[in-house]
């Protein structure tokens, strides 16, 4: 059924939570506005989204023509600004950048030569709405060439890993080149080098067109129907932040956000924007994705953008869960809700939880650098004392430090 949305965000026609809506909204800030009086609305939003240099985060004005294509295909299209304070020795180092949600364009019982082309033939208008409203970094979810399929445990998915340089890449360097936009792609990578290994990986396009890198995902999920490692296996590229045109930008794809370390470990390489692609379902996750990648944020004084696909991917032979429940064909319903964090504890609205989406927002960099400078996270954080209990614990005799009460362990009189 298709939606249409009112000026205040609720459907014209309810839906039933299983098309992904909130109680026929869009998402938890479209409920809130149209439920709340502004004056309620307006504190609200300000424990929910913080406050950028005191102010609640402005919308950015948009052209035309990535309205227009918004209107055209149906995607969900919202820009914001997270300010800086102005400094005296240093200019504004203002960065657009932008983030792609979407849902499988065709069903996963179609050739998978189809589904690929009409996924790619899907983003092309996203990707010139973000070229024509200036973007400069681009991300795109968690293996977006393909269906989410690592829940079947079905090798046959496995044929849509391609090299670093492979199509999808080159579909996007053109794109990239065209609108001098750093594009960061995450893939299924087969890694013909080293006997065709298949990763989970992200492909940095410079703004040339050229590729800078890449970051295999650290962290493989063994839950539910995440049976990830079926197909790959922890990647072994470490923690690389890659210095663009338009800033140092690092990448913790999916469940790695679970893992503070790790965004501590793109902190201390020097990265002001950390990309968070994933592919994750509400009923496991959707109560931690507003928390952690802006707690990432605050820590590691940095900028985070969350990615998350969107709808219920059908696959055409059931499987079974870790958890124990009934045979199944969905993962679940993906359920959007992109965002961007701040290190200033500001946080932009989330994309809607079943629509398509392109989410912009400008940042200051210089704000990482001055909530650094109002914390001293840093220059407080005691890694030395951490090293040592990590360098005692990864060792097989260690013991935990633990100081009982004596009278637990008294004998009774």
């Amino acid at each position: 059924m298709e939606r249409r949305e009112e000026e205040n965000g609720k459907l014209e026609e309810t839906q039933p939570s299983t098309d992904g809506s909130i109680c026929g909204f869009q998402s938890l800030h479209h409920l809130l506005k149209a439920s709340l009086q502004p004056h309620l609305y307006q504190e609200v939003s300000r424990l929910l989204l913080g406050l950028n240099c005191g102010k609640p985060l402005e919308n950015i004005a948009l052209p035309e023509s990535a309205k227009a294509l918004s209107l055209e295909h149906g995607f969900d299209l919202q820009a914001y600004c997270f300010h800086a304070d102005k400094e005296q020795l240093r200019e504004s180092r203002i960065v657009r950048v932008g983030l792609i949600q979407n849902s499988i364009a065709s069903p996963t019982t179609a050739p998978f030569l189809d589904q690929r082309g009409a996924i790619f033939e899907k983003l092309k208008p996203i990707i010139d709405a973000a070229g024509a409203s200036g973007v400069n970094i681009l991300c795109l979810q968690e293996a977006w060439t393909m269906p989410f399929a690592f829940c079947t445990r079905e090798k046959r998915w496995s044929e849509f890993a391609e090299p670093v340089d492979g199509e999808s890449t080159q579909f996007l360097q053109d794109l990239a080149q065209k609108y001098n936009m750093v594009i960061v792609s995450p893939i299924l990578e087969r890694d013909v080098k080293h006997g065709e290994t298949i990763w989970n990986t992200a492909v940095i396009i410079g703004n040339n067109g050229n590729i800078i890198g890449k970051h295999r995902k650290n962290h493989i999920p063994r839950v539910g129907d995440f049976n990830e490692s079926t197909y790959y296996m922890e990647g072994n590229t470490g923690h690389p932040v890659f210095e663009t045109a338009f800033g140092k930008i690092a990448i913790n794809i999916c469940y790695g956000r679970h893992h503070p370390l790790n965004w501590l470990a793109f902190g201390l390489n020097g990265a002001e924007i950390v990309f968070n692609p994933s592919a994750t379902v509400g009923e496991l996750s959707e109560p931690m994705w507003p928390i952690e990648a802006r707690n990432a944020a605050i820590a590691n004084s940095y900028f985070v953008a969350s990615i998350n696909r969107v709808g219920t991917e059908i696959f055409p032979n059931p499987f079974t869960s870790g958890d124990g429940k009934p045979q199944h064909a969905d993962f679940g319903h993906f359920y959007g809700s992109s965002h961007f964090s701040a290190p200033d504890a500001s946080c932009t609205p989330s994309l809607s939880r079943y629509q398509d989406g392109l989410l912009i927002s400008d940042m200051d960099l210089n704000l990482c650098r001055q909530l650094k400078d109002k914390w001293g996270f840093r220059m407080t954080s005691r890694y030395e004392m951490y090293a040592e209990l990590l360098a005692r614990y990864i060792k097989p005799d260690f013991e935990p430090q633990v100081v009982s009460d004596p009278l637990l362990h008294k004998k009774s009189s």
